[in-house]
């Protein structure tokens, strides 16, 4: 006579599957993405002749190497100071003739006010830059842009700019407007 092999009772397993689905969804730890906000420029036709001359000191350049070496005008500099000299090029306190050229501009709310207009950041990047330093550089830059709105606002209006309704806010833009232009990245 042949043993019978015991069964083992299946009715449970169900259960205790989707309880080690609950424990693991629940200590699992998901990543947070990080990427970057951004209003894309309207689109320009491509027949109209609009191409204007940019005069050199109107343009803040920004590299980062394959080595994720930051070079902020031609000179190696570190992340943390980027911000500061990101935010004395486009503010040009003293008019400086290095810095952006600056045109007095009436601004609702401010009136006639010495605006760098034209000053543009320019952003270029090698392809083995590590995406981390990448956006890490570009926080700074608009960090810098955002403190100076920050500051122009609570000097006139008495509070940041986020607090501000949509005409300051395009005022304030008017002052400090957000010029990144990014070049495709290139091999250095």
């Amino acid at each position: 006579m042949a043993r019978k092999v015991p069964e083992i009772p299946s009715a449970s397993l169900a259960d205790i599957a989707f309880m080690l689905l609950i424990f693991f969804l629940v200590t699992t730890t998901m990543d947070i993405d990080s990427g970057l906000e951004r209003r894309l420029p309207p689109w320009a036709d491509q027949t109209e002749d609009n191409e204007q001359q940019i005069n050199e000191r109107n343009v803040f350049v920004v590299l980062i190497n394959k080595n994720n070496d930051l070079l902020v005008e031609n000179e190696y500099t570190d992340i943390r100071s980027l911000r500061e000299k990101t935010k004395e090029f486009l503010s040009n306190p003293y008019n400086a003739s290095n810095l952006p050229e600056k045109e007095l501009v009436n601004v609702p709310y401010f009136g006639e006010v010495m605006v760098a207009k034209n000053a543009v950041i320019s952003l270029q990047n090698d392809i083995d830059t590590r995406y981390s330093t990448y956006v890490a550089v570009q926080n700074e830059l608009v960090a810098a842009i955002n403190e100076l709105r920050d500051e122009i606002a609570t000097q006139q209006f008495g509070k940041p700019y986020s607090k501000l309704d949509k005409e300051q806010q395009e005022a304030v833009r008017i002052i400090y407007p957000s010029r990144i232009s990014e070049a495709e990245s290139k091999r250095r």
